[in-house]
């Protein structure tokens, strides 16, 4: 079993136009989204997925990058694309696996990496995920972060923008033992079960919460999730950056 890195990246994100490119402590986002996937001694190779030519340019000066087309509606698609022209020798198989790493993290912890690996080398597991509890309460009602609850076996019950578990007002003292669990937006798949989900329509509960799992859940695909104990720190914003940026400053 072989594990490719692929990280989506394109240019025209709503909130952050041209993010891939943006200096995290004076080097491109994507740069370092690069390097820390690549010390996963796991992955065979990483690739980034890209819709336009400057990012393609940009990182086939330090590692490699393919162009994808721009109308993929998620990541998800994107890195399906990406595996297919990557594997245009058929070095990979429909059982080998693709790690989908977020391009807005850019201190992402190859560790994360490595534990997606594991859970996809368990027979049986074919779409696997992260969480990690959340400590700020006031993420429990943030429609951006997205929670979880998780089964007694690993299995994803569902995900939603709402909290969840909800919890009635008559629950009293009983609801400080009540843990949410926020999701972690990195994926793991085998191959042919990735090209099995995107071939799925839209469905429903996708369409309510804007969330592409629920699709999966909803046509009884199985999602495995492993809890992290590591903190990530995404940028979705140029608010985010500056954020990062100004305290190293400091």
């Amino acid at each position: 079993m072989q594990f490719i890195g692929i990280i989506p990246a394109r240019y025209g994100s709503g909130r952050f136009p041209g993010k891939p490119l943006a200096k995290v402590l004076g080097r491109t986002m994507i740069s370092r989204v690069y390097e820390q996937a690549s010390r996963c001694q796991l992955l065979s190779e990483v690739v980034v997925a890209t819709d336009d030519r400057r990012i393609l340019n940009h990182v086939n000066t330090f590692g490699k990058a393919v162009m994808t087309r721009k109308e993929h509606e998620s990541g998800t698609g994107r890195c399906l694309e990406a595996f297919d022209l990557i594997n245009h020798d058929k070095r990979y198989t429909e059982n080998d696996c693709i790690i989908n790493i977020q391009g807005d993290e850019p201190f992402i912890d190859p560790g994360q990496i490595t534990m997606l690996a594991g859970m996809l080398k368990v027979p049986g597991r074919s779409i696997v995920t992260l969480a990690r509890k959340i400590s700020d309460s006031s993420r429990v009602n943030d429609p951006n972060t997205v929670k979880v609850v998780i089964s007694a076996s690993g299995r994803a019950l569902y995900f939603s923008r709402s909290p969840i578990p909800y919890i009635r007002a008559d629950q009293g003292s009983s609801a400080k033992d009540i843990v949410f669990y926020s999701h972690i937006g990195l994926y793991g798949f085998r191959a042919g079960t990735l090209r099995e989900i995107e071939s799925l329509p839209w469905s429903s509960l996708e369409q309510a919460e804007k969330l592409e799992q629920l699709r999966w859940l909803q046509q009884d695909h199985e999602i495995f999730v492993e809890e992290t104990y590591t903190e990530s720190l995404s940028v979705d914003t140029p608010a985010d950056l500056m954020a990062i940026n100004n305290a190293q400053t400091k």
